[in-house]
């Protein structure tokens, strides 16, 4: 592994915030290793009660971040809040000289907030479908992302490995399907690749399930350490596996903020380390 500090092509929403989207991509990147380099799609104006109001970042200003940020040379690339079939194909063209050289990208379908207020727009599915699905090295969605993406119900392991199996036929390379919303106390996670002989390869995570409130910015956060192992070159499994550790501490290191969906600690491995 480099001991240098790669670059991470970040493009997502704002979160005002502060847990979420580009600020806790920044913050989860720095913390593993890796330089977030963000190019913003849209502000949105949100706290932990959730969110109220989403701008869009004109496609020009938006080009002009992304070809930037490219002009410097990155080591991987992330998408969260894209919002806009518009916004995807700008997004998907400008990020295909890179792909094509062998850049892993990180996709992370983000489709509605902790609150229920919806990031990406309902006529946008099919465009991410079609454009980022087959650019993805990886994709990571949570149950209800898994279900919009596959067509499928999406409720236990087994049925998340399906949900798997039609991700990587719609073009990813690998899925990470995200149980977060199943019931229990063990939280499930699948990583599904294809197997060099055939078929597929599954990887069954489990952690003890954290009760709390503070859980903004999770799937966020998940996609950007992927990313940012990916940038410093770990296998796609052992990227999965050090993110999965990653959010598991820093949500139970969240500092008790806001009175809804508090945001995590994503500094926590530097406090530990100085402590």
């Amino acid at each position: 592994m480099t001991t240098s500090l790669p670059r991470v092509l970040i493009i997502a929403g704002s979160d005002s915030g502060g847990g979420a989207g580009i600020q806790a991509d920044v913050k989860t990147t720095l913390a593993l290793g890796a330089d977030g380099c963000p190019a913003i799609t849209a502000l949105t104006i949100q706290n932990t009660l959730g969110v109220t109001g989403v701008w869009e970042v004109p496609a020009p200003a938006l080009i002009a971040e992304i070809d930037a940020v490219l002009a410097g040379g990155v080591a991987a690339a992330k998408t969260g809040m894209l919002h806009s079939a518009d916004v995807i194909r700008t997004v998907a063209a400008r990020l295909d000289p890179v792909l094509g050289s062998g850049l892993d990208l990180v996709v992370d379908p983000v489709m509605v907030a902790k609150g229920g207020h919806r990031l990406l727009r309902a006529d946008a599915v099919d465009a991410l479908k079609a454009l980022m699905l087959p650019r993805a090295a990886i994709v990571t969605p949570n149950l209800p992302e898994a279900e919009v993406l596959t067509g499928l119900t999406v409720t236990d392991p087994a049925s998340m490995v399906e949900a798997g199996r039609s991700l990587i036929a719609q073009g990813a390379r690998a899925a990470l399907i995200k149980g977060g919303h199943m019931e229990g106390p063990v939280l499930v996670d699948m990583l599904v690749t294809p197997a060099p002989e055939g078929g597929l390869r599954v990887l069954r995570f489990e952690s003890a399930r954290i009760d709390s409130r503070h859980t903004h910015g999770t799937g966020c956060t998940t996609a950007s350490a992927i990313a940012a192992g990916l940038a410093r070159g770990r296998p796609m499994a052992e990227a999965v596996a050090v993110a999965r550790s990653y959010v598991r501490q820093a949500m139970l290191a969240a500092p008790g903020l806001g009175r809804g969906h508090g945001p995590l600690r994503h500094d926590w491995n530097r406090v530990v380390a100085s402590s």
